[in-house]
């Protein structure tokens, strides 16, 4: 049995506030993460990624570890990462960015391939595109670290979700990221949006895209064999999968099946 993921500090850059919202598609919950340069004074500001749903008791927990806040980051829209982040904005004064305009507070929308700096926190943009449109991931190349938002999770494999999530953005951005990975030159940690932190990206991003590949492979001879709709696809090809994650897995293979079809 796995154990369970509770987060705390994790190295001397990241500190991981788990929000206490577990379930099929949070695992143990969200993972709000803060970060600070060590050793960069009593009043230097902390970068807030992800602070979770419109939770007041977490936003606060966040707040009491992260104040004072230069800015917050949201690593995709869904609501488990996103719905408290206005609401966080009130309470630490400081601004949201993200790739969806409609999500930024006094902030700029995030830009692919830009640096953002706090008192020695040093973050680099990536657009990662996939799980949903508008999913960002984020280097932190002094900590020798990369925030994965849902694109790349600490458990399982997460889910492409069709329409707003489509494979071939998905498959470039996890290619992207092991580009990214390896000019680090060394481990690159992995600090994702759900689960346990994990000592090797590149490792992980290999086994999703070998993973994607095989679904792939999977799905393609489910429809050569005669399944022709997208429930059929999930009953051959999720068969030994929890049947509570097949809705799920439903979206993944609309998006698999638009994927093999060129769309």
């Amino acid at each position: 049995m796995t154990e369970r993921w509770d987060g705390g500090v994790v190295s001397a850059w990241a500190t991981c506030l788990r929000e206490d919202n577990p379930g099929h598609m949070t695992l143990d919950g969200t993972n709000t993460w803060v970060l600070r340069a060590p050793d960069a004074g009593p009043d230097a500001r902390s970068v807030v990624v992800d602070p979770g749903e419109l939770d007041e008791p977490h936003l606060r927990r966040v707040l009491e570890a992260a104040a004072p806040v230069g800015v917050v980051l949201l690593s995709h829209r869904h609501h488990d990462h996103s719905d408290g982040a206005r609401r966080f904005a009130e309470l630490s004064a400081a601004p949201v960015r993200a790739f969806d305009p409609t999500l930024c507070v006094e902030a700029d929308p995030l830009s692919d391939g830009e640096v953002v700096e706090v008192d020695g926190v040093r973050l680099e943009v990536l657009a990662t595109p996939g799980h949903t449109t508008d999913s960002a991931s984020f280097l932190l190349r002094d900590d020798a670290a990369l925030l994965s938002g849902d694109t790349v999770l600490g458990r399982g494999t997460t889910v492409v979700a069709y329409p707003d999530g489509a494979l071939g953005p998905y498959l470039a951005s996890l290619a992207a990221l092991r580009s990214a990975v390896d000019t680090v030159g060394g481990p690159v940690r992995l600090y994702p949006g759900h689960g346990p932190v994990l000592p090797d990206a590149g490792a992980v991003l290999d086994a999703y895209t070998a993973h994607r590949q095989d679904r792939l492979a999977q799905v393609r001879d489910a429809v050569d064999a005669g399944a022709a709709t997208t429930d059929e696809v999930v009953r051959t090809v999720y068969a030994d999968v929890d049947q509570a994650l097949w809705p799920a897995a439903a979206l993944s293979v609309q998006a698999q099946l638009a994927y093999l079809r060129g769309k």
